[in-house]
């Protein structure tokens, strides 16, 4: 896993508490974005619950929530060392009617999205109080409703675009794409991976936090993987990075006809844990093999249908 080391971001946690104290309440006072962001990549990699393990992408989704935070709030009236106790809530609601900016999205932004602009700025203020500028938290009552439709529902798994999608990708992308749909690794996984994780029938793979899971690997993926070589000289079987994975696999689905189903990595995972689960019936085991802490968030990854109890109650 990339961990995030901002120079700017450690050269702030360095600083002797007043002197950090006092570069912290002249950036909120200043509405100092820059600063801003580096005082809250410093606090989530030196003071967070996960530290100098916090992912990359977390790191992105708070800086770029401090981001949309900061200028809302000028422009708002609020001062951010003393701010109201309902601004929270007028972050949120000024969210919630924004129109997404997104490359090629219209309509309001995804409950999700609001979600992560929420938390990143919640961390701000967490970093506020780490740096001693102020006590204040004008999020602790503030709500994100919930989206009213299941992300299952919204981007549902893929089924036959997987085999449909396989003959049309080369050796390397079709192995890629069976580490998702088949072993149900994250992208960001699967294109970290080094030859030395690979052990026969298993596989070594560093999830979200550094924590290490185990996963089996079946025939075609087993199969898949043999024949490939290391493609950069660390180890690693994949030079792609995220953009150049997608747009050749959003090719592959084009080929098979399927252009129009192309969803995401995220839909290729959902096909491992919802397979997994049809064969099991057991969301804790589906959830280990998926790197869940939570079974909630199996939940999610898992197509059931409709009907899916339909044979147990027939006799009740």
């Amino acid at each position: 896993m990339t961990l995030v080391r901002s120079t700017d971001a450690l050269i702030l946690a360095n600083l002797a508490d007043p002197v950090l104290r006092v570069r912290a309440v002249e950036a909120a006072s200043q509405y100092d974005v820059e600063v801003l962001v580096s005082l809250t990549e410093s606090y989530m990699l030196t003071a967070s619950r996960k530290g100098a393990r916090t992912s990359v992408k977390t790191i992105q989704a708070y800086s770029l929530a401090v981001r949309e935070f900061v200028p809302w709030a000028q422009q708002a009236g609020v001062q951010l060392l003393r701010p109201g106790k309902r601004d929270g809530g007028r972050f949120v609601s000024w969210l919630q009617t924004r129109p997404s900016n997104g490359k090629g999205k219209q309509g309001p932004l995804a409950a999700s999205s609001v979600a992560q602009y929420v938390a990143g700025a919640r961390a701000l203020y967490r970093a506020l109080r780490w740096a001693g500028a102020t006590d204040a938290q004008p999020f602790e009552e503030a709500h994100v409703p919930p989206d009213p439709t299941p992300g299952i529902v919204k981007n549902p798994p893929y089924s036959a675009e997987i085999d449909a999608a396989l003959p049309h990708c080369e050796p390397r992308l079709a192995a890629l794409l069976l580490l998702c749909a088949h072993a149900g690794l994250r992208v960001s996984e699967a294109l970290q991976l080094r030859v030395s994780d690979l052990n026969g029938s298993q596989l070594t793979v560093t999830g979200k936090g550094g924590k290490v899971r185990r996963v089996p690997l079946g025939r075609r993926t087993r199969e898949a993987l043999s024949g490939l070589t290391p493609a950069r000289s660390d180890g690693r079987l994949f030079h792609w990075t995220y953009g150049q994975a997608t747009y050749r696999l959003q090719k592959a689905f084009r080929a098979a006809g399927h252009g129009d189903a192309w969803r995401g990595f995220h839909a290729a995972r959902k096909h491992s844990g919802t397979r997994l689960y049809a064969a099991t019936r057991d969301f804790t085991r589906v959830g280990l093999f998926l790197g869940h802490s939570s079974v909630d968030t199996t939940r999610r990854y898992v197509a059931v249908l409709d009907n899916d109890v339909s044979r147990e109650v027939e006799d009740f």
